[in-house]
Formats: structure tokens, sequence, C-alpha cells
């Protein structure tokens, strides 16, 4: 009892002080294993060199994520303080609305009554709505601290995933020893490799998928002429992600299609048969993507992903999916040993009934 109580005290312990680091340490996991087979053939590239090609890697991520992210918080803290200096000058003004505004799908006319309103009177219109104006500003700037935290924790992630996939093998071997002294010699390679692909099928099949719709769909707003089409594919983005139909923003704007567009019945036709494939896709990827690899059914991966999303966030995606199938392959393996002990037991004859 004083070893098993010595123990649990230092399992305590060791959980308190890596707790801290668990989100950041847990993403940096997920990105260098679901990169990993890219930094094997970058690698390649180098002659082998798997340091060299995992700092290609990590500079190419940073200056795509970085740079633009650098770039918007700084034109936003920029705008947001002549705003505030126009706002103590008493100079403040709205432009008025473009016409386009209230054709905008859903919210285009409150939107334009609201903008016209203020452009006409911005005092009285700041005074008349000062409740919902603060509660607006108060969950802009939690969204927006909330967005900058999750930017530098995916930044500072994608450098350790670097460090990680510079070390791959052998933490790979590392992981594998892991899995093999507590699942036994047999069953321990498979749950690692279960687990592997299971997180990369979860970046590919619920990620990938919901960037490939958005885009999609984003690019099939700009051609068509949508106001917003960038906005629109963001919350396209977002509904894919939490598993929502992306019919959801497609619906309103096939309307919009046909009561604010300017084309004619053959067009309005044909652009409203290609929203409803390119939001009606996600059904054909993911059975193509989603699961691809593992040894687990897509629907176990898709419960797990979604459950796990439910209970612990968007990590949940990957740590549900990976619980579930682990738990789903020892419980087949179970009951699998349970039919083997059936048919070996010796068949009573007749005679002995």
């Amino acid at each position: 009892m004083i070893r098993v109580g010595i123990v649990l005290i230092l399992v305590v312990l060791c959980f308190r002080v890596f707790n801290p680091f668990l989100n950041l340490m847990l993403w940096a996991l997920i990105l260098g294993m679901t990169l990993f087979p890219l930094h094997q053939k970058l690698a390649s590239k180098f002659g082998g060199n798997q340091g060299r090609a995992a700092t290609v890697m990590v500079l190419a991520g940073l200056l795509l994520l970085g740079y633009p992210a650098v770039k918007l918080s700084s034109s936003l803290a920029s705008q947001l303080t002549d705003i505030h200096h126009a706002y103590e000058a008493g100079t403040l003004a709205l432009p008025e609305p473009n016409a386009s505004v209230e054709n905008w799908p859903v919210i285009g006319k409150n939107v334009y009554s609201a903008w016209q309103e203020a452009a006409n009177n911005l005092p009285k219109f700041l005074a008349d709505n000062k409740a919902t104006i603060e509660s607006v500003i108060k969950s802009g700037l939690a969204v927006a601290k909330s967005t900058a935290g999750g930017i530098g924790l995916f930044m500072a992630a994608f450098i350790l995933a670097g460090i990680m996939m510079a070390f791959g093998h052998g933490g790979s071997g590392a992981t594998l020893t892991i899995f093999s002294r507590i699942a036994g010699p047999e069953q321990g390679p498979k749950m690692h490799n279960l687990a592997t692909m299971t997180t990369r099928s979860v970046a590919v099949g619920v990620l990938g998928v919901a960037v490939i719709q958005a885009v999609l769909m984003g690019l099939i707003f700009i051609l068509i002429g949508v106001p917003a089409a960038g906005l629109l594919a963001l919350i396209i983005m977002m509904l894919a992600i939490v598993q929502l139909p992306a019919m959801l923003v497609g619906i309103p704007v096939i309307i919009w299609v046909w009561n604010g567009g300017d084309a004619g019945a053959t067009m309005n036709t044909f652009w409203t048969v290609v929203i409803l494939v390119s939001g009606l896709a996600d059904n054909v990827l993911k059975p193509l993507l989603l699961g691809r690899g593992v040894d687990a059914p897509m629907p176990v991966i898709l419960i797990g992903a979604l459950g796990g999303m439910i209970s612990a966030g968007f990590i949940g995606l990957f740590i549900g999916a990976v619980v579930l199938a682990v738990g789903y392959q020892i419980f087949m393996q179970w009951v699998a040993e349970h039919e083997e002990e059936l048919e070996t037991m010796p068949v009573a004859d007749d005679a002995a009934e």
C-alpha cells in the first residue's frame, strides 16, 4: 500500500507539473504525427537530413500562418486606435451603406437598416443601442483574445512538432516500446499503428474535408458574385468541422441567386446545381478519407471525433477518435477470443447427452 500510495502521489505531482503544457504538447504531437509522412518525403529530397526537412517545414508554416496573423493584428490594432481617437474627438462618423448590402443573404435588410440609421445620426444610434454595442464589443474582444491565443498556441505547437519530426524515428521507436510494455509485444504494435493512423485519418477526413469544401464553395460564391464570399466560406469551414451541413449556408445563397441575382433562369439553375453538388460533397469525401487505413469502421471514427469534440473541445476531435478506435479494437479482440474458445471446446456426442 505504501508503494502504491507513493506511485499515485508521484503521478499526481507529475501531472500537475505537466498540465500547463498539456494542450501545447498534444497539438504538437498531433501535428507531428499528421505531417510526418510529408516530412519524410521532404527529407528524401535533402538526402535523408531529418533536421533540415523539419526546419524547412516549420519556417514555411510560420510564414504562411505567422506573417498574415501579425499583419492582421497590427492593422486591427491601428484601426481600433483611430476609431478611439475619433470617438474621443467627436469626429467619429460612418459612411452611407452601399445599396448592395441590402441584398446580402439572410441578414442584408437588417444590416442595411441599422447601418443607415447609424450613418444618419451616430451619437443617437450609440446612445439608443449602448447595451447591445457594449455586449458586442465584449464578445468581440473575447473572440479576438481567444483567436490570438489559439494562433499563438498553434505556432508554438508547430515549432515543437518540427522538433518531434526531426527526431521522429527515435520518438516512434520509444512510443512503440511504451505501447508494447502496456499492451504486450503482440498487441502493442497494433495499438501504436491504430493510434497513429486514426489521428492522421481525423486530420484528413475532418479538417481536410472542411477546408476542401470551404475553398470549393468560396470559389463558387466569388464566381457568382455573392457578397462577403470569404466570410461565408469561413462559416462553412466552421460548420464542416463541427459536422453540420454546409447547406445551412448554401440554401440562403441559392435563395439570393434566384431573388437578388441578375442572371437568367438557365444560369440560376446551373449555379443552384453547382452549389448543391459542392454543399453535399462531404458525403463523398468523408467515406473516402475518414477512416482510411484505420483498422476500425468509419462510423466509429466519426462518432469518436464528434463525441470527443463535444466533451473536450476542438482537440477532442483527435483524442475521442483515438480512444474510441482503441476501445473498439480491444472489445472486438475480446469477443474474438471468446469465439475461438467456443470453437475449441469439445462437442458432446448424442450418447453422452
